[in-house]
């Protein structure tokens, strides 16, 4: 099987990074994320229908009514629309909302129009963000405990760089950040830490069973070793995720959006983020073997 040299294109791996962390920071900066009503407060209106509408039909009407920042999607059955309005809330908005969706000639009732405070939103974006970071710690913690503090930083390193791609990448092209898309980067550090453990544990295999001192070279081997497997496991994940993209509607397009990039972004850094930071931190063969046991195995060989 042929071998790739990872490691050797490393710098170029580190450059490309840097670059595109700085234009993710620079857009969370500037333009910030596009937050959804689940952030930020609005109306909520809810309305039933006779038979299954479309919904670019519904948004196509309510904004050539002058109304602004809408959300249309299903809600249990086809048949049932829940609509988004990034507006303060007025007690005959679901009324006027239902009138317009009339004035179309469908068979249209009101089922309930509510105000989302954006103090809950307040709420929802503190406890989301200190979630994040006791996910980032945990695995931090975890990783220390099953291999070595270096390939905690290293993991860390990484998951911190994919959720800064992922969140950078919604700013950048003002893609409503609700909860299920929090939700889609949660899972993206779940599914990033779980390809980047298997090369960690290829990586520490090797180190334990080579006699050389080589890292670039034992972390290359690794990382070949376990890429079939790897891309095995994107690849039928972003099939998956594609299908809910295009099937899957709007409620969940978002989140689709968010595990496309992130998966993506997630197997680009197991390999040249994650490993490769294992070099600048030094590890080397006596961070996973003491040196006295390593003299005892030396002694036992023939």
């Amino acid at each position: 099987m042929r071998q790739f040299d990872f490691m050797g294109k490393r710098r170029l791996a580190f450059i490309t990074s840097a670059i595109l962390l700085l234009i993710a920071l620079g857009s969370l900066a500037i333009q910030q994320l596009s937050l959804g009503l689940d952030f930020t407060g609005g109306t909520l209106v809810e309305v039933s229908y006779a038979t299954a509408p479309t919904l670019d039909t519904i948004r196509e009407t309510l904004q050539s009514a002058g109304l602004q920042d809408i959300s249309v999607q299903t809600f249990g059955t086809a048949d049932e629309i829940l609509i988004r309005l990034q507006q303060a809330f007025d007690p005959a908005v679901g009324q006027q909302v239902t009138e317009l969706l009339r004035a179309t000639g469908d068979e249209v009732s009101l089922v309930r129009a509510e105000f989302v405070g954006a103090q809950v939103g307040e709420q929802l974006r503190d406890q989301s963000g200190l979630g994040m970071l006791v996910a980032l710690g945990m695995v931090m913690l975890y990783v220390a405990f099953r291999f070595q503090y270096k390939f905690a930083v290293g993991a860390l390193l990484a998951l911190v760089h994919d959720v800064i791609l992922v969140l950078g990448a919604f700013s950048l092209f003002q893609i409503e950040f609700d909860l299920t898309v929090l939700a889609a980067v949660l899972a993206v550090i779940g599914y990033s830490l779980n390809d980047t453990i298997i090369v960690y544990d290829r990586i520490r295999e090797n180190i334990r069973t080579s006699r050389i001192d080589d890292m670039p070279a034992i972390f290359n081997d690794a990382i070949n070793q376990t890429l079939s497997r790897t891309l095995a496991t994107s690849g039928t994940t972003i099939l998956v995720l594609l299908a809910l993209l295009i099937l899957g509607g709007d409620m969940i397009h978002n989140f689709a959006v968010a595990l496309l990039i992130g998966v993506g972004v997630g197997t680009f850094s197991s390999i040249y983020v994650a490993s490769a930071l294992l070099l600048p931190l030094k590890l080397a063969r006596t961070d996973l073997i003491p040196a006295q046991k390593e003299n005892e195995d030396a002694e036992e060989l023939p």
